[in-house]
């Protein structure tokens, strides 16, 4: 008992308690929203689970804020084995949702579903940033190169193969390039990266796009797929719908006509931006994206004061999951990407969500406990 007062108290002067807070309360406004959206359902279930998540991400952002990462980081091994055994765990117990995809684990001792890809960006920005340090006097070199690269196929790979998720496959890819690009690795290789993508890409899209999702995309430039909107174009349009019958203050919580009569299967989920402009308007919607460009901001800023280089990969490389996961579910909603099933970080429903969201939020709390003022270069990206 005494140690674990010492560890909160050690917590309490040193940890990124700005971080927790901001994170708290666009947890609990997202709580709030969801409570909203599934009102139709008569049950608090939903709002339920959300809370246990929370209550459960502070216990872990606390625990985590604790843990020297550099400890973790020296078994970089074990966690990209780590990462390949959980996804594979999908084979035995994965279960397939309304989409086509089989992302989420149905364990019998477990109330809830897990979705593993959302743990495995955790580990796997960590062994990325580990990797990236390990060859940072060299990081150009095509050994490198091929190391970071062979980790992040991998993912993709067992996520593409075994879940059929391809949203979740993007964001690996994106949380590469980001780091890729801000550690230090030669500009050049990105052109070599890009040519062969679009050398691969029909190839990709013959045998590795589902139909569905093939129209999802093509749907933006042709007009024939979907014209009376009943199929991959009714959720957009939904949204879309949604968002503009909210106007600038929106028709008032509880109150959102389509949304309190169920206009979107997904509404509590990958569509919760829309619901929030519909009841809370455009100024509610710019209120949820101040929420989470603070909290961006906040752990790029945590990286740029660390002199410590792989422990500022790690903040950036947990920024642009965040990122890139508001970029695409907000243009989702707005009706420029297509739908991809990624949620709102922090605002949409979803227990592992939010507790990989915090054990995210903790490993920069963590960073921001321990500085190192024996790091040598100020700068994230070396010199050459």
């Amino acid at each position: 008992m005494r140690k674990l007062w010492n560890g909160v108290t050690e917590f309490y002067r040193r940890g990124d308690l700005l971080l927790l807070f901001l994170c708290v309360i666009t947890t609990v406004f997202g709580m709030v929203i969801i409570a909203s959206a599934t009102r139709y359902s008569g049950s608090s279930r939903f709002v339920i689970v959300q809370g246990a998540a929370l209550v459960l991400g502070i216990c872990l952002y606390i625990a985590v804020s604790l843990l020297d990462l550099e400890i973790l980081a020296e078994h970089r091994e074990l966690l990209l084995a780590f990462n390949v055994l959980f996804m594979s765990t999908l084979l035995i117990w994965g279960v397939e949702g309304n989409t086509g995809n089989r992302a989420w684990l149905d364990l019998p001792l477990l109330p809830v579903n897990i979705q593993p890809a959302e743990i495995c960006k955790i580990t796997f920005v960590i062994a990325l940033a580990k990797t990236m340090s390990n060859h940072r006097s060299k990081l150009s070199s095509v050994r490198s190169v091929a190391s970071i690269v062979l980790q992040t196929l991998v993912m993709m790979g067992l996520i593409v193969v075994i879940s059929r998720d391809a949203g979740s496959a993007i964001v690996f890819l994106f949380i590469f390039l980001v780091v890729a690009y801000v550690g230090g690795v030669r500009s050049w290789w990105f052109l070599v990266g890009l040519l062969l993508a679009a050398a691969l890409f029909p190839l990709l899209w013959k045998f590795f796009i589902r139909g569905d999702q093939k129209d999802r995309i093509m749907m933006f430039f042709d007009a024939s797929i979907d014209p009376e909107g009943k199929g991959v174009r009714w959720d957009t349009n939904r949204s879309v719908a949604m968002l503009s019958g909210g106007g600038i203050s929106g028709q008032g919580l509880f109150k959102g006509t389509m949304l309190q009569n169920h206009a979107i299967a997904a509404q509590h989920t990958d569509f919760i931006f829309s619901a929030i402009g519909e009841e809370l308007g455009i100024l509610g919607c710019l209120f949820t994206l101040l929420l989470l460009v603070s909290i961006v901001w906040r752990c790029v800023h945590v990286g740029l004061k660390t002199p410590n280089y792989m422990n500022r990969l790690v903040c950036i490389g947990i920024a642009a999951m965040l990122i890139f996961q508001i970029l695409i579910n907000v243009g989702m909603c707005i009706g420029v990407f297509p739908v991809i099933g990624l949620t709102l970080p922090f605002i949409s429903y979803g227990g592992s969500s939010i507790v990989t969201l915090y054990l995210a939020m903790g490993l920069i709390s963590s960073i921001h406990m321990r500085p190192d003022p024996e790091a040598k270069s100020p700068y994230i990206q070396p010199r050459y």
